[in-house]
């Protein structure tokens, strides 16, 4: 894939990048395969088949009250609450057998001097796990944010406004590097430049619009952003 899709940036976006937002499944960590799986294999143990399309469109890149009250709707609370308790520990269990960083996503880390920090739909506990497992959490520890802290998960612009108050940076001086719909929607709603990955399961084409950088290679990132 040609990694040189940006369109026109909007007004006050053209200054120098001063942070970098890392989304984290699928951006940090390899799991968004592993987690379209375990939603397939259980929306047929519970009663809504999905296909892994499926499942991408619905579920990756959203929080957990989207995808729970989505399931709710289909299958009702009792069922839904079921389904997130399962999708839990079986993830829990399945990155305990073993979990490696997104390809690249190593060199890419040590190549960067920008500051970073992490924007997750993912729980605290959820990414001291995945983030742990992969050796990854120290790199960020203190750096680190959740949608569970603000009121609207992705596409709201919300949790990537959050992160850079926290950080003390401008929305518009703050790229977001993230690999899923609603995570590139969330960015460009926050007035901050979006780099879609698109090496994993997401199509390039969900990852499109406007002021975003779509690439498929993690180790293209900081060449990218210096030229943003």
């Amino acid at each position: 894939m040609n990694p040189s899709h940006l369109a026109a940036r909007p007004a006050g976006t053209n200054r120098p990048i001063e942070l970098v937002i890392f989304d984290c499944d699928g951006v940090l960590v390899d799991t968004e395969r592993l987690a379209i799986r375990l939603q397939v294999a259980l929306g047929a143990e519970l009663g809504w088949p999905l296909t892994a399309d499926e499942v991408v469109e619905r579920f990756i890149g959203r929080s957990k009250e989207s995808i729970v009250g989505q399931i709710a709707e289909r299958l009702g609370a009792q069922t839904a609450g079921l389904w997130w308790s399962r999708l839990i520990q079986r993830h829990r269990d399945a990155v305990d057998l073993g979990l490696d960083p997104v390809d690249g996503l190593p060199e890419a880390l040590a190549a960067l001097t920008l500051p970073t920090c992490v924007a997750s739909s993912g729980s605290h506990e959820k990414m001291r796990h995945t983030l742990g497992r992969t050796g990854l959490y120290d790199f960020f520890a203190g750096r680190i944010y959740s949608a569970s802290e603000v009121p609207r998960g992705k596409p709201a612009p919300d949790l990537f406004l959050h992160a850079a108050r926290r950080m003390g940076v401008d929305p518009a001086a703050c790229a977001v590097v993230e690999d899923s719909g609603p995570g590139v929607a969330a960015a460009r709603a926050a007035g901050m430049r979006a780099f879609g990955y698109a090496g994993g399961p997401t199509p390039a084409e969900h990852l499109e619009g406007p002021d975003t950088v779509v690439f498929d290679c993690m180790r293209e990132l900081p060449a990218l952003l210096a030229g943003a």
